[in-house]
């Protein structure tokens, strides 16, 4: 961990503070094999700043299957049950169509750029 409280980057994730923000980025293929270097970023960040604002910034995403959308569920549910909240940047038209398809495009609210999701 560092000064801020989050772990190193991984291959697939990176944490880093920005504004009153934890941001969260993925990377590459999030799916069961590659759960161990997302979930510390994740719980991490679900535990940063009172209360906690998370983005999740998918922008870097190549592929995100439904284990990996489990674990955004379940980030999402430990920031709200903080008192925080969550915002997602996403432009991928393929992972656009899952978070439709699996309703939860209405749970994320997903926005195009990092600057839309940042509080002003």
């Amino acid at each position: 961990m560092n000064e801020e409280g989050l772990p190193p980057p991984t291959v697939h994730a990176r944490s880093y503070r920005l504004a009153r923000a934890t941001v969260v980025e993925l990377a590459g293929e999030i799916d069961l094999g590659s759960a161990h270097g997302v979930h510390p970023h994740l719980d991490a960040a679900a535990l940063a700043g009172t209360p906690p604002l998370v983005v999740f910034d998918l922008g870097p995403l190549e592929f995100i299957d439904c284990y990996g959308l489990t674990l955004l569920v379940r980030a999402r549910r430990r920031v709200l049950d903080r008192g925080g909240r969550t915002a997602m940047v996403c432009a991928h038209p393929q992972t656009l169509r899952l978070l439709a398809l699996t309703g939860l495009d209405a749970v994320f609210h997903p926005v195009r750029t990092l600057d839309e999701a940042l509080p002003h």
